[in-house]
C-alpha cells in the first residue's frame, strides 16, 4: 500500500512540476478551407429580409485570428428562380449581407457561392417551427438538486416529421449552447426544449431560440454538439472532419465547410428568478 502512495504522489509532483512549461506541439497545418457560415434565420413576426452569410477559411491549430475571405460573388436563389444578392458591404470582413431576402415557408433555397473559378452550392428547404408557449423554471434539478433548470415548451404539430435545434444564450457566458430534438416519441404533443447550468443565478438573461430544421441539419448539427461535449477518451483517436452540405461543383475533392441552412426561428428572453 505504501509503494501504491508513494507512486501516486510521484505521479502528482510530476504532473504538477509539467504543468509549469508550456509545451508546444509542431503539428502539420493542411492547406486552408473555405468554411461558409451560411444560417439563414426568419424570426416569428419579422419580415426577414435581413439576412448575412459568412465566408472565412480554416486555420493553424496556434492561430489565434481567423482568415476572412472577401471577393467571392454570393447569391440564393428560390424554386421560383427569384435571386437574392449577398454584397460585402464592409471591405475585409468576410460578411455578405442581403436587405431584400423572401423566407417563403417550404419554399428551396439553392446558395451559390462563386470564388476563386470556383461554385459551391447548397440546398436546402425553410422548415417551419412551433412557436415556444410556456417556460418553467426548477431551481432543484440537476444531479446535485441544486440546480437551474429551464423548460421550453412547445406544441409540435400532427401528422409531419419535425426536426428542432434550441441554441441557449446566458448573459455571462459568451459562448451559447445548443441541443437537437426531433419528434419521434411526441408527435403532435406539448413537448419541451431543456437547459440547465449550475453557473446561472437569479436576475441573469437566457435567450432561448428554437429553430425548425431539416433532417440532415439535425445530423449535421447532433454530430458538432457531440463533439463538442467531448465525446470519446483524451486519447481516442480525433472525429473525421464533419461535412456539411456544400458541395463544389468545380472540384469535388476541394469541398468547403459549413452549412447552408434555412429555419424560421421563435426567440424568448428569460430572466432567471
Amino acid at each position: 500500500m505504501k509503494n501504491i502512495l508513494y507512486i501516486f504522489a510521484l505521479i502528482l509532483v510530476v504532473s504538477v512540476s509539467s504543468c509549469e512549461d508550456v509545451v508546444h506541439v509542431d503539428l502539420t497545418t493542411a492547406a486552408p478551407k473555405l468554411v461558409i457560415n451560411g444560417s439563414l434565420e426568419w424570426q416569428k413576426g419579422t419580415v426577414g429580409n435581413e439576412q448575412k452569410i459568412k465566408l472565412s477559411t480554416t486555420t493553424g491549430f496556434y492561430d489565434t485570428t481567423i482568415p476572412t475571405v472577401s471577393g467571392a460573388l454570393v447569391f440564393v436563389t428560390n424554386s421560383d428562380n427569384v435571386t437574392f444578392n449577398f454584397t460585402e458591404e464592409v471591405p475585409s470582413s468576410g460578411l455578405y449581407l442581403c436587405h431584400d431576402f423572401v423566407p417563403e415557408i417550404n419554399k428551396s433555397y439553392v446558395l451559390t457561392v462563386v470564388l476563386n473559378g470556383e461554385t459551391y452550392n447548397a440546398t436546402e428547404t425553410l422548415a417551419s417551427v412551433s412557436p415556444i408557449t410556456n417556460i418553467v423554471q426548477n431551481n432543484e434539478g440537476g444531479f446535485t438538486g441544486k440546480d437551474i433548470e429551464i423548460k421550453t415548451f412547445f406544441n409540435d404539430p400532427a401528422v409531419a416529421n419535425n426536426y428542432y435545434l434550441f441554441k441557449y444564450k446566458t448573459s455571462t457566458n459568451v459562448i451559447p449552447s445548443y441541443e437537437v430534438n426531433d419528434d419521434e416519441f411526441f408527435q403532435g404533443n406539448e413537448f419541451f426544449g431543456y437547459y440547465t447550468d449550475d453557473k446561472m443565478n437569479s436576475g441573469d438573461n437566457l435567450d432561448i431560440t428554437i429553430y425548425g430544421v431539416s433532417k440532415r441539419y439535425f445530423e449535421y448539427m447532433n454530430k458538432l454538439i457531440l463533439i463538442a461535449q467531448g465525446s470519446g477518451g483524451p486519447f481516442s483517436t480525433p472525429p473525421a472532419t464533419v461535412r456539411g452540405n456544400i458541395t463544389n461543383q468545380t472540384h469535388p475533392d476541394n469541398y468547403a465547410l459549413g452549412y447552408f441552412n434555412v429555419s424560421e426561428t421563435d426567440f424568448r428572453n428569460y430572466v432567471i428568478q
